[in-house]
């Protein structure tokens, strides 16, 4: 399947500000069945964008807006292919031994232990309890388990949370957005002596699959390393396995690893952060995709307008 991804992201600041300087995580990674065919990235006001990989593998653009403004924006666009991966088989109870053998050699110790966002509680052993979690049969039956638990035991609502919220928010209030749902699933996962780590990207949405994440935003989901089968992913708010659909941007530890923007500025200012996100189908690569819907055509000009007025 082919995407095209147009990724807005606009800094709103409530009295001028200078020096700037952002990292963002935007472009898509090409390995495994995904594949980039481009990327661009653009700024008002309009600066040099420069970029690197990071030890994950991740690419990382970062910038630095020197002079006086009270608006940023960041514009992103991608051409990316994703294919399904392999079918996923069964695997059986000696996989344990080998994920056991993988946690002794210490290669993946970073994705046992906790971390900012992903680290064991009182109410997460509680809901543990509550879920019965233990190693099963094999680990994928396990995770599959885990993964429709999770989805069952809390409810998706958008603005529940924030993006610093522990994971004690969403188990006391059982409700929260996709980065919740994965931090959970990474620390039990992790639990249960099986290598897990975060993914942030974008999911493609069609009205026949009823997903429970929003549409024009970033998703997050988890990777969990299997014998045999390498990473697979697990998508815990729409109680998937991640496929085609998932079209993956970066990958970490946790999601403080791998947010889609962040940075610093200088000034005596407030900032609002405004997001918008459209994944479109194309057929080839140098297809147009469809035309956009009014309202998202709307928001966009908005944007641009204001930003255009603010230089």
């Amino acid at each position: 399947m082919l995407y095209h991804i147009r990724h807005l992201t606009r800094f709103r600041y409530s009295a001028p500000v200078s020096e700037s300087v952002v990292e963002v995580r935007m472009q898509p990674r090409s390995d495994g069945h995904q594949r980039l065919h481009s990327f661009q990235m653009t700024t008002i006001p309009r600066t040099t964008i420069f970029s690197y990989r990071d030890i994950l593998g991740n690419m990382v653009h970062h910038f630095d807006v020197p002079g006086r403004h009270k608006l940023l924006t960041v514009t992103s666009e991608a051409l990316v292919e994703v294919s399904e991966p392999s079918p996923i088989t069964a695997l059986d109870g000696e996989s344990w031994r080998a994920l056991d053998a993988l946690a002794a050699s210490g290669e993946y110790w970073d994705l046992l232990q906790p971390g900012r966002f992903t680290h064991p509680s009182d109410l997460l052993r509680a809901f543990a309890a509550e879920i019965a979690l233990q190693r099963g049969s094999d680990p994928l039956t396990t995770l599959c388990r885990l993964n429709t638990r999770i989805y069952d035991a809390f409810e998706y609502a958008p603005g529940s949370t924030h993006v610093h919220s522990p994971i004690d928010d969403a188990l006391r209030m059982r409700r929260g957005v996709c980065q919740d749902f994965a931090h959970i699933m990474i620390t039990l996962t992790r639990a249960l002596g099986i290598p897990c780590r975060y993914v942030s990207g974008y999911l493609f949405h069609r009205a026949e699959d009823h997903d429970r994440s929003e549409a024009d935003a970033t998703h997050a989901w988890v990777e969990a390393l299997l014998p045999g089968m390498g990473w697979v992913g697990f998508d815990p708010t729409n109680n998937l396995i991640a496929g085609a659909r998932h079209i993956r941007v970066a990958i970490g530890r946790d999601y403080a690893d791998v947010p889609p923007s962040r940075g610093v500025y200088k000034g005596q200012a407030t900032s609002e952060l405004d997001v918008a996100v459209r994944v479109a189908l194309v057929a080839t690569p140098s297809a147009a995709a469809d035309e956009p819907p009014p309202e998202w055509q709307a928001m966009e000009r908005a944007f641009m307008e204001e930003a255009h007025m603010q230089q």
